[in-house]
C-alpha cells in the first residue's frame, strides 16, 4: 500500500522529470543546430555555452560525428575553394591551382 505523503509526491516528480527531458531534448536540439552552422557561427554560439554541461549532459562526440559527416568519399574530387595567403596579399582558389598541376591536400596536426 502507498503511503498518502508518496502519492502527493508522485504528480510533482513525473512534472519535474518531463520538465528536465523537455529541458535535455531543446539543449540537444541547440547544440545539434548549432553544429551545422559555419564554424563561426558554432564558435559564437559554443562560447557561451557552459562548455562541461555540453560534454556531460549532450552526446557530443556522436553530434558532432554526424553533423559534420560530409558527403565526399574517398576518390572523390575536392569541392573548390579560396584561401587567403598568409601576408594576406592575394587569394588562391583551388580550382585554378588544379588547372596546372596536381594538388594533393593533407589535413592534420604536428603538435
Amino acid at each position: 500500500m502507498i503511503s498518502a505523503p508518496m502519492t502527493r509526491w508522485k504528480p510533482i516528480l513525473l512534472r519535474v522529470a518531463i520538465t528536465l527531458a523537455i529541458l535535455w531534448v531543446a539543449f540537444v536540439g541547440v547544440v545539434w543546430w548549432s553544429m551545422r552552422q559555419p564554424p563561426e557561427k558554432f564558435g559564437r554560439v559554443m562560447s557561451r555555452m557552459p562548455v562541461p554541461a555540453v560534454f556531460v549532459l549532450a552526446p557530443f562526440e556522436t553530434l558532432w560525428l554526424r553533423a559534420r559527416a560530409g558527403t565526399l568519399h574517398p576518390g572523390d574530387s575536392a569541392p573548390d575553394f579560396t584561401l587567403t595567403t598568409l601576408d594576406k596579399s592575394a587569394s588562391i582558389q583551388l580550382s585554378a591551382l588544379n588547372r596546372h598541376q596536381p594538388v594533393v591536400l593533407i589535413f592534420g596536426s604536428y603538435t
